[in-house]
């Protein structure tokens, strides 16, 4: 009971702050507005981030050792929600983030002993141990995590949805390996969202008092969700009596949607000679939207996909399927994904004529 008291009081918490944020956001012209990409109604106000980041202020105060480095980790989700926070309302150029968080990576290796080093035995070939490269390769994923729930955040809810079943799917993960604390915390963390997402859909909330997540919303979901991939799939040298839960993988199949659609949309603006950095509408919401279903239908469906994919990869997990045939799935899986992205889009293209 616990645990459920703590729940209510983060979610209480998360819900009165939305309430209050609101019009400060307002005042202070912190808000989402309508344009040619964004074509919602009204000016939205960007305090989802903030009022997730009470909730882990909250967890932190109210239950400090749930996971290592705890700390650590909310100083540095604190540091990445004000720099979203100062890129919502300034709009700061792609290369500015690339290089803060590129900083943030660097100070994880360097001060904090904390990396992706091991990247299991996918190619048959051994277990693949980066070595020097572990820096660079701990700098991309931070990037590319982030990246990846940034560009999601398309439609109502679906920032929310495909985070709540990465971090639910960790959770199980980590339950699973008797690693109990770290999954009270991943549902913890989902509780802290809750109150956005009642928000942001307007589930028992009026209209009006809708917000969204903003940038500062996606650095911290993808910034944790990297947290946690770490201590699920690494031995941390510097973390005593935790193993990790699951091969890294099974992390792909996890973050499965929010990866498949960054890379695809990444590739299909390079091959259109774009910048991979150049906001467009071919994310799989988008092309969903265009053939006429409501964006509730197309959150719906995208979730239920990401909550598909994600299990399945939990299943090869748990019945020890090697990482080999794991990864040549995870493929297999990607090319199905783009094959039907592309008959997807084509079929827009076909009925805007």
């Amino acid at each position: 009971m616990h645990t459920l008291y703590m729940a209510i009081i983060v979610f209480l918490s998360c819900l009165v702050s939305l309430r209050y944020l609101h019009p400060f956001a307002v005042r202070f012209n912190l808000v989402d507005s309508p344009n040619e990409r964004k074509p919602h109604n009204g000016h939205v106000p960007l305090v989802g981030g903030l009022s997730t980041l009470l909730g882990i202020w909250l967890i932190q105060l109210l239950m400090p050792n749930l996971i290592p480095s705890q700390e650590s980790y909310t100083l540095l989700v604190s540091f990445l929600v004000l720099i979203g926070l100062i890129d919502d309302k300034f709009d700061i150029s792609a290369i500015s983030r690339l290089v803060i968080l590129s900083l943030v990576a660097l100070w994880l290796v360097k001060k904090q002993d904390i990396s992706l080093s091991y990247l299991g035995d996918f190619t048959g070939d051994g277990d693949i141990i980066l070595g020097e490269w572990t820096t660079l390769f701990t700098v991309c994923a931070v990037i590319g995590c982030i990246t990846a729930f940034n560009m999601v955040d398309g439609i109502d809810g679906l920032l929310g949805a495909l985070a709540s079943v990465s971090i639910g799917s960790l959770g199980v993960m980590f339950w699973n390996a008797g690693q109990h604390s770290i999954a009270q915390f991943c549902f913890m963390l989902i509780v802290s969202m809750l109150a956005y997402i009642c928000f942001n859909l307007s589930i028992k909330v009026k209209s009006k008092h809708r917000v969204f997540m903003g940038d500062s919303g996606s650095f911290l979901v993808g910034f944790s969700i990297l947290w946690l991939l770490v201590f699920s799939t690494q031995k941390m040298n510097s973390v005593e009596n935790l193993n990790s839960v699951m091969r890294p993988v099974t992390a792909l199949w996890i973050i499965s949607i929010p990866l498949m659609d960054m890379v695809l949309v990444i590739i299909r603006r390079i091959l259109n000679k774009k910048s991979p950095l150049k906001a467009d509408k071919t994310h799989i919401h988008h092309i969903i939207l265009s053939l006429g279903y409501t964006p509730k239908q197309a959150l719906l469906r995208i979730s239920l996909l990401s909550c598909l994919l994600a299990s399945f990869g939990i299943f090869l997990e748990i019945e020890g399927v090697h990482d080999v045939h794991s990864f040549s799935l995870f493929i297999v899986a990607f090319l199905l994904y783009s094959t039907a992205s592309l008959l997807l889009q084509a079929k827009q293209k076909a009925i805007a004529l």
